[in-house]
C-alpha cells in the first residue's frame, strides 16, 4: 500500500492534536432561514433565530419562493427580524414571474423597512421540470437584477455561486462567466450552493481566481438533518452526494438522536477543513433548525457576543 505525502501530513496532524483544537475564534458566520407556513413552524423559526442570535452572525437571510409564492411571508419575516432582533436581515429576491416594476417595488418595501441587504437570484421555474423563462418586462437574469437594485439604493448584494455548476450552465467556463457578470454588475459577494467535500470548494476557489474574480466567495454548508431530503435537493441542483455519506446515514432513519450526532459530525468536519484551508466566512443553510449550526459554530470557536447577551437580558 502506497501512502501519499498529503495523506501522511493529514494523518500526522490528526494524531498530534484534536481536529478542533486551537481554532482561532475568528470565523464569521451567517445563517439562512425560510418563511414559516403555519403557527408551529413560526414558533420553530423564532426559537432558531433566538438561539443563533447571540453568536453575532454577519447577517441572516430569508428565502423567497418560486414565482414569489412566499413574498408576503418572506417580507413579514425579514421585517420582524430587522425590527425585533439585533441581527442584520437579508432578503432573497428573484426574477421569477414578475415585471421589473414589481420587483423594484418589493426592493423599495425592503429599504423602507430598514433592510439593506438583498440576496439577488435568478430563481427557478415555478413549474417543476421546465426551464426558467424571464417574465415579459422582467429582469432576465441575476446580473440584470443586481444592476437594477444598484440603481435603486446602495444595497449590500449577495449572489449565488455553484462549485459543481448550475444545472442550466453549458459548462464550467459558462458558469464562471455568469458569476463574473453578476459581480461586475455590482454584487458584493457570492455564496455557494451546498457541497459535501472540502476539495469541491477548494477546486472551485482556484478556478474562480484563475478566471480573474477577486470577490469574496463564501462556502454554503448544509447540515444533513434528513438524508433522503438532502438527496432530493442535491439531485435538483446538481450537487454530488458522496457514497460514503450514504453509508454513514444508512440505518439511522429510526434513530433520530444518533442521526443528529452523525449529521453534526459530518458538517462540523467539513467546516473545520474549510477553515483550515483559509475560509473565515461560512454560510449555514439551517432549514429553520438551530441545533446543528450552533454546535458547529461552537466547535469552531464562535461564542456568544457579550453585547448581544446584554440586549437579550
Amino acid at each position: 500500500m502506497t501512502i501519499s505525502v498529503n495523506q501522511l501530513a493529514e494523518a500526522r496532524c490528526a494524531l498530534e492534536s484534536p481536529l478542533y483544537a486551537d481554532v482561532g475564534g475568528d470565523l464569521d458566520v451567517s445563517f439562512e432561514f425560510f418563511p414559516p407556513k403555519n403557527e408551529k413552524m413560526e414558533e420553530q423559526l423564532w426559537e432558531s433565530v433566538r438561539t443563533l442570535e447571540p453568536l453575532g452572525p454577519r447577517f441572516v437571510s430569508v428565502t423567497y419562493g418560486a414565482g414569489g409564492t412566499t413574498r408576503e411571508r418572506t417580507h413579514a419575516t425579514v421585517a420582524r427580524i430587522q425590527r425585533e432582533t439585533s441581527l442584520a436581515a437579508a432578503a432573497h429576491l428573484t426574477c421569477v414571474e414578475a415585471t421589473r416594476e414589481e420587483i423594484d417595488q418589493v426592493a423599495e418595501e425592503y429599504w423602507a423597512a430598514g433592510v439593506r441587504h438583498i440576496v439577488a437570484l435568478r430563481g427557478d421555474s415555478p413549474t417543476a421540470g421546465t426551464k426558467f423563462a424571464s417574465h415579459p418586462g422582467g429582469y432576465e437574469n441575476a446580473a440584470a437584477l443586481v444592476a437594477g437594485l444598484r440603481k435603486l439604493h446602495p444595497f449590500e448584494i449577495s449572489v449565488a455561486a455553484y462549485p459543481e455548476n448550475h444545472p442550466d450552465s453549458a459548462d464550467a467556463a459558462a458558469d464562471l462567466d455568469n458569476l463574473k457578470r453578476k459581480l461586475d454588475a455590482g454584487a458584493n459577494r457570492a455564496i455557494t450552493q451546498f457541497f459535501f467535500e472540502p476539495e469541491t470548494f477548494f477546486r472551485y476557489r482556484d478556478a474562480v481566481a484563475a478566471a480573474g474574480i477577486s470577490a469574496e466567495i463564501v462556502p454554503g454548508i448544509m447540515p444533513v438533518s434528513n438524508f433522503a431530503s438532502v438527496q432530493r435537493m442535491s439531485a435538483m441542483c446538481g450537487t454530488d452526494v458522496p457514497a460514503w455519506m450514504g453509508r454513514l446515514f444508512e440505518g439511522l432513519d429510526v434513530h433520530p438522536a444518533a442521526r443528529q450526532l452523525v449529521a453534526a459530525t459530518v458538517a462540523a468536519e467539513l467546516s473545520r477543513r474549510l477553515y483550515a484551508g483559509g475560509c473565515k466566512q461560512l454560510h449555514f443553510y439551517t432549514l429553520n433548525r438551530a441545533e446543528l449550526a450552533f454546535a458547529i459554530c461552537h466547535l469552531l470557536g464562535v461564542r456568544a457576543k457579550a453585547a448581544v447577551q446584554e440586549v437579550a437580558a
